[in-house]
C-alpha cells in the first residue's frame, strides 16, 4: 500500500471500480436482452403482416375529346405565361 494514500481512499477507489464494472456488465446484459426481445417480437409479428406490393397502383387515364384537349392546351398556355 502506498504511504501517501489512506485506507479510505483505497476503499473508495475500489468501490468505484467495482460499481463501474457492475454497471458495465448490467448495461451489456440489458442491451443484449433488448436485442433478443426485439428479434423475438419481430419474428412473431412479421409473418402476420400481408406482403407488400413492390409497385405502385395502376395508373388511370381518361381519353379527352378534341374540345377538352383544346381547353387543356389553352389552360397550360395561360398558366405558363403568368398573370
Amino acid at each position: 500500500m502506498p504511504e501517501h494514500v489512506s485506507v479510505y481512499q483505497l476503499l473508495g477507489m475500489t468501490f468505484l471500480v467495482l460499481v463501474t464494472v457492475a454497471w458495465g456488465i448490467g448495461l451489456a446484459v440489458m442491451l443484449r436482452r433488448g436485442r433478443t426481445d426485439a428479434a423475438r417480437r419481430r419474428a412473431l409479428t412479421l409473418p402476420a403482416l400481408p406482403h407488400q406490393r413492390q409497385v405502385g397502383p395502376h395508373r388511370e387515364s381518361v381519353e379527352l375529346t378534341p374540345a377538352e384537349q383544346d381547353e387543356f392546351a389553352g389552360l397550360v398556355r395561360r398558366l405558363s405565361t403568368g398573370p
